[in-house]
């Protein structure tokens, strides 16, 4: 018999994959490249919902009993703090509480994956706004989460650089002009996978 395991995935709108179809998120894309490399059946819990800032996912978890049983568990949040133009040291103070908890959720401390925000600056949905501030706005975001996840010794996974090269091309975009498309989510996935695979996080 396969061995069961699980991986929880942490975040908003880019965690579940809003304008794709469910099954194209890159949790569900990664939990089966990893069924397919591995001895094990992997399956996704996905904590995530479309607009959620660190509050808001941290307000979830409080109502969402979750056993240390997880193999691997990843964070994406904060997106929407930036664009609700919250104060920036609320999101520097709530992103590590959720750290904290999504390394509480893994029977090992070091299998925890902070993945970057992404760019939405850079997409024809922002086409009207200044994107230069967005994307300012991002890294200053990006250096919060990169600081805080080696502070507790998680990995960090860079997707906003590739992005950024992508958005305005109508393959990686969704139908919204806002989201990634499958095809970004692939690029995501990749990466996940060349760094579970690096750091042996599966094993």
């Amino acid at each position: 018999m396969m061995n069961q395991e699980k991986i929880i995935f942490l975040g908003d709108s880019y965690t579940i994959g809003e304008g794709v179809d469910f099954n194209e998120n890159f949790p569900n894309k990664l939990i089966k490249k990893l069924s397919r490399l591995t001895k094990a059946t992997f399956t996704a819990k996905i904590i995530a919902k479309t607009g959620w800032t660190t509050g808001e996912l941290l307000a979830a978890l409080l109502n969402t009993p979750t056993a240390d049983d997880f193999k691997i568990a990843t964070l994406l949040i904060g997106v929407n703090n930036q664009y609700r133009g919250l104060d920036i040291e609320i999101y520097k103070k709530e992103f590590e509480v959720l750290l904290k908890r999504a390394i509480s959720f893994v029977t090992n401390p070091n299998s925890v994956i902070v993945i970057s925000i992404p760019d939405w600056g850079q997409t024809p949905f922002a086409k009207d706004r200044d994107k230069s501030k967005i994307s300012w706005e991002i890294d200053q975001y990006n250096s919060i989460n990169r600081s805080i996840a080696a502070k507790y010794q998680s990995h960090y996974l860079d997707i906003t650089s590739g992005y950024r090269l992508r958005s305005n091309a109508a393959e990686f975009i969704a139908g919204d002009g806002l989201h990634p498309s499958s095809a970004e989510y692939e690029f995501w996935t990749s990466q996940l996978l060349e760094l579970i695979r690096d750091k042996k996080l599966y094993q």
